[in-house]
């Protein structure tokens, strides 16, 4: 289905060479326009939710006014944690925060109107509702999570009402004295917060949620399609290659090293994670965005790992286009989003998609109300089948082992 135009998404839309544009702004001016946090200048997640679900720019006390609400409703009820206490720490954080949010359902205002038989006029009402009951529990679960799997023991503070969702959420993980990474998670949160809907994670929310399950069991869903490591685990693969190659090439990396560390990486049959996008045939807007920010701080322009990044990127393209097998040899935000975590001591890879999730939740969920409110209705592709003997030709030709006459017993017996 790549290409083909099949869903309505009305947030966001992303070019092919322009980027990702928010109700028709880009990053850039997405970055002028919306409010930030006091004392900071990066966007806040509650002013990109707010042009997502509205399509304005919000003021400033409005976007303060909604992060107050949020942060009201952000503690998590004691099932929850004691759900979350009991997983073992070894089991994947994605998989724990899908198990987080599919049990927060218990709480679902949608679910309980839907069995009282409320009106199809009001289900976009009931589906605001827990979009942003959810959106507001998130850096709470997610933050636990952390906690168990990572620092077992550690006290987990309780939610400030004067801090912005982001605000709180590095707070809850433990950084929250260190300004420069609340202020990177801002950004990446707000620009990482919606990318269309036909990416994996969206579009499995959309097309869930189109079978009315409520957005706790919707978003649930999007976020094992964004636990693959094609979509949402691709960040800790940029991070484990870049650390591999400083690993055998030292801190003072020249670019002529890596451009034969990334030819042997391409020899090898290995693809150059970070780079190419199933849409995009540019760099990424949110890879400049984020390197932007890197230019700012003299402690990341100082970082081997980001040095590492900024080298890469001056050479990766022109030899990915000599390679002549990517259909776009540019950065996407991959590329750097999870060595600037690392840069600041967040050095868990596996816990990276999580923040992923918790970002991609503004967009995808604040889609599930629009598609309520239009009355969209239920997901259903027509498919196409293959003659059956092609088909069983198709078997023969992948596994060779396999013969005609026992996939013929094989099909009656199933019969």
């Amino acid at each position: 289905m790549r290409g083909l135009k099949a869903m309505l998404w009305e947030a966001s839309v992303l070019d092919p060479y322009e980027g990702i544009r928010f109700h028709g702004l880009s990053i850039p001016e997405c970055q002028k326009l919306l409010p930030g946090a006091p004392g900071g200048s990066a966007i806040t997640a509650e002013s990109m939710l707010w042009l997502l679900l509205t399509g304005k720019v919000p003021t400033e006390a409005e976007s303060r006014q909604l992060a107050r609400e949020l942060a009201e409703k952000g503690e998590l009820p004691v099932y929850a944690t004691q759900l979350i206490d009991s997983l073992p720490a070894t089991l994947h954080p994605m998989t724990q925060l899908s198990i987080g949010v599919a049990a927060l359902n218990h709480d679902s205002v949608f679910q309980a109107a839907y069995e009282r038989g409320m009106q199809k006029s009001e289900y976009w009402a009931y589906t605001l509702e827990d979009s942003l009951n959810l959106i507001a529990r998130l850096p709470a679960l997610a933050a636990r999570i952390y906690r168990n799997v990572y620092k077992p023991g550690t006290a987990l503070p309780d939610i400030n009402k004067d801090l912005d969702l982001v605000g709180n959420y590095t707070n809850l993980l433990g950084y929250g004295a260190n300004h420069d990474l609340t202020e990177y998670l801002r950004l990446y949160i707000s620009i990482h917060g919606d990318h269309e809907g036909g990416n994996a994670s969206a579009h499995t929310a959309h097309l869930v949620n189109s079978t009315l399950s409520d957005p706790y069991i919707s978003y649930s869903a999007a976020l094992c399609a964004l636990a693959g490591p094609l979509h949402g685990l691709a960040n800790q693969e940029v991070l484990r290659w870049q650390l591999e190659m400083q690993k055998e090439l030292g801190d003072n990396i020249t670019t002529d090293q890596i451009k034969d560390y990334l030819w042997k990486t391409l020899k090898s049959g290995r693809v150059v994670p970070g780079y190419g996008h199933g849409v995009l045939r540019k760099s990424d807007p949110r890879f400049i965005a984020l390197q932007e920010f890197c230019d700012t701080r003299p402690d990341l322009l100082a970082s081997p790992i980001i040095q590492m990044v900024k080298k890469t990127y001056e050479v990766a393209p022109g030899v990915l286009m000599e390679h002549g097998k990517t259909k776009n040899p540019y950065p996407n935000v991959d590329a750097t989003s999870g060595c600037v975590l690392y840069h600041y001591g967040l050095t868990e890879f596996k816990y990276y998609t999580v923040i992923f999730g918790v970002s991609r939740a503004l967009g995808a969920l604040t889609q599930l109300v629009w598609a309520r409110a239009l009355g969209l209705p239920l997901e259903r592709p027509k498919c196409k089948n293959l003659p059956s003997t092609h088909a069983h030709g198709s078997l023969t030709r992948l596994h060779p082992a396999i013969s005609m006459d026992v996939l013929e017993k094989l099909i009656e017996t199933q019969s």
